[in-house]
Order: C-alpha cells, then structure tokens, then sequence
C-alpha cells in the first residue's frame, strides 16, 4: 500500500499542476518550414503516397499555447529558425513513437511558460509527417529534417532489442550537421517521455566547459555496457584514461552544437560504431558509442530532469516506481511504453501520469 499511496499523492500533485498551468492559452500563428539543405544528411527521399502516416494514426488538435506577460516581446528582428530568442528542441518522429512524440511535444507546450519561444527540430526517416504535425499543433514553431537512414546502416550492428537497432535512433548523433549552423544549443529528447516542468529551466543549464549535459548516476554498475572483451582490451579501456565515466541516458542531453562541430564528435561515434562492427564491444543500441566519447566529460544535470526506466528492463518491461526527489520530466525508457500497456488494458500505475497528454485519436 505504501507504493500506492506515493503514487496517489503524486498523481495528484501533477493534476495540480497540469490545473494551474499558467500557459493553457492560445498563441500566434505558427512558422512551419521544411529543410532545403540538400547535404549528405538531408538527401530528399523518394515521395510517398500521403495517406501512409494518416491511414494509421489521427490526433487531436492541441488546445492552443500563448506566451505569459512575463516573456516580454517576441518582436525581434530576426525570425525564422535563427532568432536567438528561442528554445530549440529536437525530436526523432518514427511511425511506431508517433504517438510518444505527439505526447511529449503537448507536455512540453503544456507546461512552458513561453511556449511561443520553442522551436521544434523534427528529425524523419519517412515523408510527409509535416501535414500530421500542422494539423495537430497548427500553431507551433517546427521544422522537419529528412535523416537518410543508409547514413548509418551500415554501421548498426545487432542490440539486445530490435527497436535499439532502428537508423533513426541514430539521428542525434547527426544533429550538428542538420540544424542550422546558427543553433547552437539543442535539447534532444526521445519519444517516450512527457516534460512536467517549464523546459526553459533545463535550456538555461550551465554547460561550463563541456559539450553535452544530462544526469549521471554514477552509482550504476558502468562495465555491464561493454563486453568482458571490451575492458580484457587494454587498447580500447584506454580511452577512459584519465576519466571517472558514469553513465548517463541519451534520452535527455543538453548540446553544446557549437563545440561539438568544433571537436567534431560525429566523426569520434562513427569510429566506435566501426569498432563494433569488427570486435563487439557492446550490445545495447545507440548508448555505448556515447559513453565512450562523453562518459566523464559531462555536464552534470539534475536528476529531476530525466526519472527514467518507466518502462522497465529491455526485455520484460517490468512496472517500476518513481525514483526518489522532485520530478520535472518522466521517461519510459526500456520496453515497456504507456501507450502499449494502457491499449493493451494492463498499464503501469505511473503510465496514468502519461495518459493526460495523449491526443490520439481513432485509427481510419
């Protein structure tokens, strides 16, 4: 009963907030661009038909979000994607997170303060989701950027879950080659995850010397993401010379895209990830080859920001418990996704905290 009672109050705190959330209100129109960067990275896919995302999902249209009196002006000079006045956030858009990115985006606006002042980088490995977006968020900030899935594919190499082997899990590592050369800070945020805080408190973390922040647990056992061959090779544990590595979740980071073109850090993941290739050093996805270039070199961030593992192990995808202290961001990392088990009638107690800021609709 203890369990319940923390969960009850909890969820009854949230409903609070989500109640008096001073930015349930309408706001200006929105600026809603396609990339025209035709690079290696933004290689335009061959069109397909525009009934492929909507004969399979239909979302509500968000309430409407308007600045409070406090932001100030957004009259500035400069407009469009480089105005320096905005949050830049970027998440992936996949068909089978649809609905968690839908989700995520409504907390975000929900419970910012200047949801005016976010800027959406939508990162696609399938066309015509644009349309999807307008029509569910008419009024939001966003751009969509095609990822070329044959970027990575060749070096994707097997995971513990087939979800963790998708090219457009990959696509953060791109994200200084994609955005715009005048951002240069991002939030990136997976698809699993619902933000219960204004999210300019995590935009304006102190990064200090690093390139990326997010929240370490540095009392997690670091060695079980390599393999035993991994750390009997003293070639490869060298790169943690030096370094005191804890590991942190990808799901959540803060990035320095300036510094990270500057150390060009997209390069130093592919190189890991052909290291894989050859000798297995990991099994887990797209987090390993991050903890080997960042692990001890991060800026570290609030826990508050990032309770994950909502979604239980990558196997069986247990329900699990808040971790202890405040909470601004809930994120069902593993494989179990409130989505899923609430469809399926069996959810989690905690996926009810998930529940409100979901605006699927009916399938056609």
């Amino acid at each position: 009963m203890l369990w319940l009672m923390r969960f009850s109050g909890f969820f009854s705190a949230a409903m609070v907030v989500i109640v008096l959330s001073p930015s349930l209100q309408s706001f200006h129109p929105a600026e809603a661009i396609r990339s025209s960067n035709l690079d290696t990275y933004l290689r335009l896919p061959v069109q397909t038909p525009p009934s492929v995302a909507d004969n399979r999902f239909s979302f509500r249209k968000a309430a409407a979000f308007r600045n409070a009196d406090q932001c100030g002006s957004n009259r500035m000079a400069i407009s469009g994607v480089c105005d320096p006045s905005l949050v830049h956030v970027a998440i992936t858009l996949d068909i089978e997170y649809l609905r968690g990115s839908i989700a995520a985006v409504h907390s975000i606006l929900q419970h910012s303060q200047c949801p005016e002042n976010i800027f959406f980088h939508f990162l696609v490995s399938e066309t015509n989701l644009e349309l999807l977006v307008k029509s569910t968020f008419p009024q939001l900030k966003f751009k969509v950027y095609y990822f070329d899935p044959n970027i990575v594919r060749k070096l994707i190499s097997t995971s513990v879950r087939q979800a963790l082997e998708q090219p457009l899990n990959y696509a953060r590592n791109y994200l200084a080659d994609l955005l715009e050369p005048c951002v240069g800070r991002v939030i990136y945020l997976d698809s699993d995850l619902v933000v219960v805080d204004d999210i300019s408190k995590l935009w304006s973390t102190s990064l200090g010397s690093r390139t990326i922040g997010a929240p370490e647990y540095c009392h997690a056992n670091f060695t079980k993401y390599f393999t035993a061959g991994f750390w009997s090779d003293r070639r490869l544990t060298a790169t943690f010379k030096g370094r005191k590595p804890c590991y942190f979740n990808t799901g959540v980071m803060v990035i320095d895209l300036v510094r990270w073109r500057k150390k060009g850090y997209t390069k130093r993941i592919e190189r890991w990830m052909e290291i894989q290739k050859s000798e297995r050093i990991y099994d887990l996805g797209s987090l390993p080859p991050f903890l080997l270039v960042f692990a001890g070199h991060v800026a570290p961030i609030e826990h508050r920001w990032n309770q994950h593992g909502l979604g239980g192990d990558n196997v069986r995808g247990s329900c699990r418990d808040l971790h202890a202290g405040p909470v601004s961001l809930l994120h069902w990392s593993g494989s179990g996704k409130p989505w899923l088990r609430l469809d399926s009638k069996r959810p989690c107690p905690l996926d009810a905290l998930w529940a409100p800021y979901d605006l699927y609709g009916h399938t056609h």
